[in-house]
C-alpha cells in the first residue's frame, strides 16, 4: 500500500508540475505560486478539522512548517534557476538532489535499511528521474548558468519531504496544514515587493487548482512513510518528472527524446523492483 501512495504522490506531483508549467507562460510565476498554496492551505485545513480535530503537538507542527519553507523556498530557487540557465540541466539537477539527498540522511541519520530488492529499484530511480527530466536545450542563458541555484532548490527540495516524514502517525493531517501556511509565508514577502500583476479569473482558479494537487501529492507522501521506509517513499515519490513528459507527448505532441525513452524504462523498472521489495 506504501508504494501506491507514493505512486499516487507522484502522479499528482506530475500533474501539478505539467498543468503549473503551462499557466506559468500566461500570468506571474510568483502569483501562480502562492495562490496555489493558499488553496493548499484551505484545502488541508478543511480536511484535517474534519479527520483530526486535535491530535498534533506542536513538534510535529513545527517539522510541518520546516517542510512547508522548504516547499517555498525550493520553489522560488528553482524558478530562479529556470530563469537564468538551460532548464535541461536545471530540472534534472534539482529533481536528482531532492531524491537522492533524503536517501542519504534516510540511511545515514534515521536508520532506514531497505532490502537489496528496494536498492536496486533507487539505484535505477535516480538516473530515470535525470533522464526523464531532461529536455532539448532551449538555445537561450548558458546551460550552467542556473546550477547553483538547482542545487540550492533541490536541498530546500529535499528538506520539504525529509521534515515532513519525522511528524508522527498520531498528527494527522496537521504538518501538512502547517506547511502550507510556511510556504504561503516564505513566498509571501516576495510578492509584496515585485508587484506583479494580478491573475485572471480562469487563471486563478487554475493555479488554485494546481496547488490542491500539490497538497495531494503531500498527503499521499506522508501517508506512504507512514507505510514506508521514507528512503523508498521519497524516491518514488520523485518520480513526478515521468508525468509531464507523458502528458507532453500525448497532449502537447511534443517528441520524446532517446534518453526520456530510456528513462521511462528505468522508472518502470524502478517501480517494479521496489514494489517486488
Amino acid at each position: 500500500m506504501g508504494v501506491l501512495l507514493a505512486l499516487g504522490s507522484s502522479t499528482a506531483y506530475g500533474l501539478a508540475d505539467f498543468f503549473g508549467g503551462l499557466l506559468s507562460r500566461r500570468g506571474s510565476v510568483i502569483v501562480i505560486a502562492l495562490l496555489g498554496q493558499a488553496a493548499g492551505l484551505l484545502l488541508s485545513l478543511a480536511v484535517a478539522l474534519v479527520l483530526h480535530p486535535a491530535s498534533a503537538t506542536g513538534v510535529d507542527l513545527a517539522w510541518g512548517a520546516l517542510s512547508g519553507l522548504g516547499t517555498g523556498l525550493g520553489m522560488l530557487f528553482l524558478y530562479r534557476g529556470m530563469s537564468r540557465g538551460d532548464l535541461s540541466v536545471v530540472v534534472p539537477v534539482s529533481a536528482v538532489g531532492g531524491a537522492a539527498l533524503p536517501v542519504l540522511v534516510g540511511v545515514g541519520l534515521l536508520g532506514d535499511r531497505p532490502s537489496t530488492t528496494s536498492w536496486l529499484g533507487i539505484a535505477a530511480a535516480v538516473p530515470a528521474i535525470w533522464l526523464v527530466s531532461r529536455s532539448r536545450g532551449t538555445g537561450g542563458a548558458p546551460a550552467a548558468a542556473g546550477v547553483p541555484d538547482a542545487l540550492v532548490a533541490s536541498a530546500w527540495i529535499a528538506l520539504q519531504y525529509t521534515a515532513l516524514a519525522q511528524a508522527s502517525t498520531d498528527a494527522g493531517l496537521w504538518p501538512i496544514v502547517a506547511g502550507r501556511l510556511a510556504a504561503v509565508l516564505a513566498l509571501l514577502p516576495v510578492l509584496l515587493l515585485r508587484r506583479p500583476p494580478r491573475l485572471g479569473r480562469h487563471l486563478s482558479l487554475g493555479a488554485a487548482a494546481v496547488g490542491v494537487a500539490a497538497t495531494l501529492a503531500l498527503l499521499l507522501y506522508l501517508l506512504a512513510t507512514r507505510q514506508q521506509l521514507m528512503t523508498v517513499a521519497v524516491v518514488l515519490s520523485s518520480l513526478y518528472p515521468v508525468i509531464p513528459v507523458v502528458l507532453g507527448a500525448t497532449l502537447l505532441h511534443e517528441r520524446i527524446g532517446r534518453g526520456q525513452a530510456v528513462g521511462l524504462g528505468a522508472a518502470a523498472v524502478a517501480v517494479t523492483l521496489v514494489a517486488v521489495g
